[in-house]
């Protein structure tokens, strides 16, 4: 294909002895040229099978041995962790390695080819799906986010970038001081491990993460579990390989927006024990306005949560603080109630001697019916008669000194009650803070996620 081109001039060519030519009068000498290399089209037309019989439907080592396809994944970015929908959002470089006995070549001098993406479809590839996959899509700016590269041996090296949305069962009983683990399964779905076997690269280059990768409330840990998810369905084994990432929340946003209000709330209740009892307007106005904030308060910190059935850790907080600011409130209404049971007190002495003096003026009217005739009892049953024997009220003053003696009293309990609860409500919330944040920041994080 590469031959000269002869002139259009009739030359005479004769033999001569010793393999010479005569050429144009001109004797030179016979030598073999060296064979040139293939060119790109026709080593292309080879490699695609149009000159070779390469059928892409069909796998290497058809009827041999499984296809081991190495893989490993770049992140490039990874975020949008929604607890609503327990799913996290990726973007990847994936990337398959396999080997293809079909496109090994020699004819060529380059180690590898890169080829056009768009011969991708010219060639058999790996069925890999992701198992937990809710939602995926190809990046096709400006061009196919693809790379396609052949090696001498026939190895093949397919890149292709992906945006994954995956779900991510999350266990929320340490929230907002929890660590989440969320996997990324790789399946081949129509091929069972006679045909197709996953293996991760190496180790430590199974999984790169960008440099500088950060996430709004997360961190996410160097160790990443990998692993074989092997799946086993009515239609056959099926190869499937994982990785875990460990997603630790950092809960400074929840501290700010949902901690230290709902803290300053609870204290602000607090203020009503040093308000006097007699402003009642003050201290309920504030008993009830701290519990109206603590309850939208706690209706704010589960808006952004899932519907779930277990207690969360904020719950048990939003719960305790919305208890204390109810507790205040109530506390009030004992000082009230205890503040005004003078009055009862009295009113029911008033009572006492009223039924007193009927009873003694019953009991003096049947013993002038006795003594003196009708006449006598009705006028001492009606009291316009006084006889001998009949109760007389105390008199005024000592109802005035003894109602007094009560009042004091009671409004002496009363001020101790909120001077008990001046130390009793801090003294608790400060043991419920200290059990709390033991609990949850330390003995839970441990016991459920060691660290290594």
């Amino acid at each position: 294909p590469h031959s000269a081109t002869i002139p259009s001039v009739l030359l005479v060519t004769s033999s001569l002895p010793g393999g010479s030519h005569c050429l144009g009068g001109e004797i030179k000498s016979h030598s073999r040229s060296a064979p040139q290399p293939m060119s790109p089209s026709d080593f292309l037309d080879k490699l695609m099978g149009r000159t070779s019989g390469y059928d892409a439907r069909i796998r290497p080592n058809f009827k041999g041995p499984p296809v081991n396809v190495t893989c490993n994944i770049f992140i490039n970015s990874f975020g949008s962790v929604t607890e609503t929908t327990m799913d996290y959002r990726v973007n990847v470089f994936l990337r398959q390695q396999w080997n293809d006995p079909r496109l090994a070549y020699r004819e060529y001098p380059d180690d590898s080819l890169d080829l056009d993406p768009s011969m991708l479809d010219s060639i058999w590839k790996p069925d890999l799906f992701f198992a937990n996959e809710k939602g995926a899509n190809f990046h096709e700016v400006t061009t196919d986010n693809k790379l396609l590269r052949i090696f001498k041996n026939g190895n093949v090296l397919y890149s292709i970038r992906l945006t994954l949305i995956l779900s991510c069962p999350m266990d929320l009983k340490n929230f907002p001081m929890d660590i989440q683990t969320c996997t990324m399964q790789l399946e081949s779905f129509g091929y069972t491990m006679n045909d197709l076997i996953f293996e991760w690269l190496e180790e430590q280059e199974a999984v790169q993460v960008a440099e500088g990768l950060t996430l709004p409330q997360f961190i996410l840990r160097d160790e990443k579990d990998l692993g074989y998810c092997t799946k086993y369905y009515n239609t056959g084994k099926f190869t499937c390989i994982e990785v875990k990432f460990h997603l630790e929340r950092q809960m400074g946003y929840y501290l700010i927006q949902m901690y230290i209000p709902s803290l300053l709330i609870v204290i602000l209740s607090w203020v009503s024990f040093w308000i006097n009892m007699d402003a009642a307007p003050a201290r309920v106005g504030l008993g009830i306005t701290t519990v109206l904030t603590m309850t939208t308060q706690s209706a704010g910190s589960r808006a952004s949560l899932p519907k779930v059935s277990y207690v969360k850790a904020i719950d048990i907080w939003m719960a305790v603080c919305l208890l204390f600011v109810f507790a205040a409130l109530l506390e009030y209404a004992a000082v009230n109630f205890v503040s005004r049971q003078h009055k009862e007190f009295m009113r029911l002495r008033r009572r006492q001697r009223r039924q007193k003096m009927e009873e003694e003026l019953i009991r003096e009217s049947r013993f002038y019916f006795r003594g003196y005739g009708l006449g006598h009892c009705l006028q001492a049953k009606d009291g316009a008669g006084e006889g001998p024997g009949i109760y007389s009220p105390p008199p005024p003053s000592a109802l005035l000194r003894e109602g007094e003696t009560l009042r004091k009293r009671y409004v002496d309990r009363a001020k101790r009650i909120d001077t008990i609860s001046r130390a009793v409500f801090p003294f608790t919330f400060l043991v419920f803070n200290i059990f709390y944040w033991v609990v949850y920041k330390v003995l839970r994080s441990e016991d459920i996620h060691p660290v290594p």
